[in-house]
């Protein structure tokens, strides 16, 4: 079924008149025929008329009158009774076991009369429950009619703008991943996020080893100091004693001490006989 043959089903009178008169309508309509009486609290377009407001009003002013009638009913058939038994010729005996089996009977029609007020409780009960829920789809679907109204509008204004967007639309980009669909522009970013989560956890590792490095280099740089104070100075003695050379001076104490150390040398290699 397309959007606009389910709007027009929706938007047909008879399913707008939904009120309780309405829809008892066919049944009041036979039960007057075949109970007429000669005169009517309402009529016709009284009924279409009434509010819920109103309706309240008639059910508790009804029970109210019941309730009334009932007593004079029972008043009334009391007195008869009484007045039947004290102006009878033959007045009529009740015995004690008449007595007891009419109680025993009147017991019984009691509690069956309350089960079934209970059941009728239940019954009405449920009814108004079922109303209630009734009355939540109904005001859905009148929301979801409203909806499906300006539906057809907003598709045309989509479609328009969806038009005018492509129109727009700057040329294709050469990088392929520029024109992607969109399932893999989606996995192509899964995997950018991942490789960006796998990059930021090796920051932190490195991060977190980073004072450990500080503390090892400041402690080689500790142990480095001395020998390059060493090496600068055997630098300088070295450039020193090269200076000299060149400018014919005598040889220092450094290479009377090296020719001191080869000729000892040579003299331990001649007697060993290495």
């Amino acid at each position: 079924m397309d959007p606009q043959t389910a709007l027009a089903r929706l938007q047909e009178p008879a399913l707008h008149d939904l009120s309780i008169l309405s829809i008892s309508e066919p049944i009041l309509n036979v039960a007057s025929q075949n109970h007429r009486s000669p005169s009517k609290r309402y009529s016709n377009a009284d009924k279409i008329s009434q509010t819920p407001a109103s309706l309240a009003a008639d059910l508790t002013h009804y029970q109210e009158l019941f309730s009334k009638l009932r007593f004079s009913y029972v008043e009334q058939v009391t007195k008869e009774r009484f007045l039947r038994a004290v102006t009878a010729e033959q007045p009529d005996f009740v015995t004690a076991a008449e007595n007891a089996e009419l109680e025993e009977r009147l017991r019984g029609e009691k509690a069956a009369l309350k089960q079934k007020k209970e059941e009728v409780r239940e019954i009405i009960s449920a009814l108004e429950e079922q109303g209630r829920q009734l009355a939540k789809r109904y005001e859905q679907i009148q929301l979801q009619t409203s909806q499906l109204d300006a539906l057809p509008a907003e598709i045309t204004y989509l479609e328009t703008t969806i038009e005018s967007l492509r129109q727009r639309q700057e040329p294709e980009a050469s990088d392929p991943e520029m024109r992607m669909p969109l399932q893999p522009t989606r996995d192509l970013l899964n995997d950018r996020e991942r490789e960006l989560r796998n990059v930021e956890m090796e920051i932190e590792k490195l991060t977190a080893a980073l004072p450990a490095k500080k503390a090892e280099v400041v402690r080689l740089q500790d142990e480095l100091a001395p020998i390059q104070m060493r090496k600068i100075k055997a630098v300088e003695e070295a450039q020193e004693a090269k200076r000299r050379r060149e400018h014919g001076g005598t040889a220092d104490e450094l290479e009377e001490e090296g020719r001191w150390l080869r000729g000892v040398e040579s003299s331990l290699k001649a007697m060993l006989e290495v």
